[in-house]
């Protein structure tokens, strides 16, 4: 089992978005935060001989990390064919032998048969922040409940009061919350810096 410092760095090949798209805000999950959060998963007993599905997985990061660190079995869905395909070629990058499954999907209707109580999903959803796309991360948290007992997902700084909310509604728990911050290279037209930090906050929830 590598350090959380030692899966930060072997994650450190893994290509990004060559073409991100605004409207699916395809933001990159930095390598020392997908180690950071899987790390929590292991600790937790999330991840040994489980299937981890990482919603909306875009180049493959949080499924990377997971099958590094020592999942069962990993699942990665995303409905972008090109970032999809970048995520494969990730798989051989970082030569793990956890076997993985990508799959081409909308993650609102994702096409799963899981076990709730075998299952636990990493995702960084969108935030919804673009026009048209609020509550995007929504979906992703109900996808979640549906197939999971257990998530792991990235959110916009200040979604405390709508995830304790929402969670609270269906009957689940928050058990851990910490901030985060995405350092997300200029990549569309209305970035004015070479890099944008973006806080973001990670929750650990008990379906």
């Amino acid at each position: 089992m590598s350090s959380r410092k030692g899966l930060a760095q072997r994650l450190g090949v893994v290509a990004g978005f060559e073409d991100p798209s605004v409207a699916l805000e395809q933001y990159p999950t930095p390598p020392g935060l997908a180690a950071h959060i899987v790390h929590i998963a292991d600790m937790e007993g999330d991840l040994a001989d489980r299937t981890v599905v990482d919603l909306g997985t875009g180049t493959g990061m949080l499924a990377l990390a997971a099958a590094l660190r020592g999942a069962g079995l990993v699942v990665g869905i995303e409905i972008d064919a090109a970032p999809l395909a970048t995520a494969l070629e990730n798989e051989r990058k970082v030569g793990t032998h956890t076997p993985i499954e990508w799959v081409r999907a909308d993650v609102t209707r994702a096409p799963l048969a899981t076990d709730p109580a075998d299952t636990t999903v990493v995702m960084n959803p969108p935030f919804g922040a673009q026009d048209g796309n609020r509550g995007a991360d929504r979906g992703f948290l109900e996808t979640a409940r549906e197939i999971a007992g257990v998530s792991y997902s990235v959110h916009n700084a200040g979604s405390e009061e709508f995830l304790e909310a929402y969670v609270a509604d269906v009957g689940g728990e928050i058990t851990h919350a910490f901030a985060a911050e995405l350092d997300v290279d200029h990549q569309f037209e209305f970035h004015d810096a070479a890099s944008e930090p973006i806080d973001a906050e990670v929750y650990r929830i008990e379906w």
